[in-house]
């Protein structure tokens, strides 16, 4: 069968995506050894997972660019998950970061806000995993502070407050949440491992997350099929009957 032929042939495959909305933790989430990275690794030949992290961003410009990303259009095409993982940025302190720095009622307005937007472009809140910032190691980032020439702008207290937010807006909205800074500081462990430079995530950080990600993003996804089937099932005389039929197997 020709080329040409072949695209008339069979239904478009439509691939499931997994949105990964966030700050540099999920920028950076596709390095090698990444949270992101062991998603796509997870769901291959099952979703793509679109990075749409956003180095030093918080959640009011998060809320401006998310209409950008994702519009109301075919179902088919709505994103089967979509994670929110703002919050290291918005808990700057004002006098020491007040670019990045967001108040707390305005977080919780702008995280809600950003729920709402997806159900109206028919994301519904089942979809929907909110992820609280990390704990925050003073000790490792006021080193980085100083290095940028600038000081501690951070305090894990601080951050602590805008994850007790992320976890009442996941109440208030109905969504999936994960409590990392609560999980990271578990039975009072030490977290400094958990993290590059005290603010990033390191690579057991990123294990860490992933691990207890998985688990909230494998039942929303556990029922879709592996798209076209196994090579093995390949129908060997005519491949195009096992290879231009629903995409399934």
């Amino acid at each position: 069968m020709a080329l040409s032929e072949a695209v008339g042939c069979g239904n478009l495959l439509r691939w499931p995506r997994v949105l990964l909305f966030g700050d540099s933790i999920t920028q950076f989430s596709f390095q090698q050894g990444g949270w992101g990275a062991s998603l796509a690794d997870k769901l291959v030949r099952k979703c793509d997972i679109l990075n749409r992290g956003f180095s030093g961003y918080n959640t009011r410009w998060a809320k401006i660019i998310l209409p950008r990303l994702i519009r109301k259009g075919n179902s088919l095409d709505n994103p089967v998950v979509v994670t929110i993982f703002f919050g290291a940025n918005d808990s700057a302190l004002k006098d020491e970061n007040p670019k990045q720095h967001i108040p707390l009622h305005e977080y919780v307005a702008n995280l809600k806000s950003m729920v709402q937007y997806l159900k109206s472009v028919d994301v519904p809140e089942s979809h929907v995993i909110l992820i609280t910032p990390p704990p925050l190691c003073e000790a490792a980032w006021e080193n980085e502070c100083i290095m940028q020439g600038c000081k501690l702008n951070r305090l894990n207290s601080v951050v602590g407050e805008y994850a007790s937010a992320c976890l009442q807006v996941a109440q208030d909205c109905r969504t999936d949440v994960l409590d990392l800074w609560t999980l990271m500081q578990k039975d009072s462990q030490d977290f400094s491992s958990y993290l590059s430079d005290g603010l990033h995530l390191s690579p057991q950080g990123n294990e860490f997350l992933f691990s207890h990600l998985w688990p909230l993003i494998e039942k929303k996804v556990s029922s879709l099929p592996l798209l076209l089937p196994y090579w093995r099932d390949v129908a060997e005389a005519k491949p195009e009957l096992s290879l231009l039929g629903d995409g399934d197997h």
